[in-house]
């Protein structure tokens, strides 16, 4: 499980994301989805938040998908290139839940 190039990443950002889905995070300066609208109400937090968590978890599930699918070998001839897709499999989904979570925070 861990050899393959960013399980551990994709499995910390899943925990971190937990306590944010179950909305156990009170607003602070820190952790979380932190614009001046969600920073000012506790509804628009919490909404935000599990929004935000739910996306990380999804995109640590993508990447779980992609390595059971593509499993990275460093000794193999092509493993740059399979190394290159693991990349782009955990920051793609990563960065698109995040955009689109702050996309939604700042709408409501």
């Amino acid at each position: 499980m861990t050899s393959q190039p960013f399980t551990v990443p994709a499995l910390l950002l899943f925990f971190v994301a937990v306590p944010l889905v179950l909305g156990v995070i009170p607003r602070n300066r820190f952790y979380g989805v932190r614009t001046a609208r969600t920073l000012s109400d506790d509804g628009l937090w919490y909404l935000a938040n599990r929004l935000a968590g739910a996306a990380i978890m999804a995109s640590s599930g993508v990447y779980g998908a992609l390595e059971a699918i593509v499993p990275y070998d460093r000794l193999a001839p092509d493993g740059f290139s399979t190394w290159c897709i693991h990349l782009v499999g955990f920051v793609a989904p990563v960065v698109l839940s995040l955009v689109a979570a702050l996309w939604y925070a700042k709408r409501l």
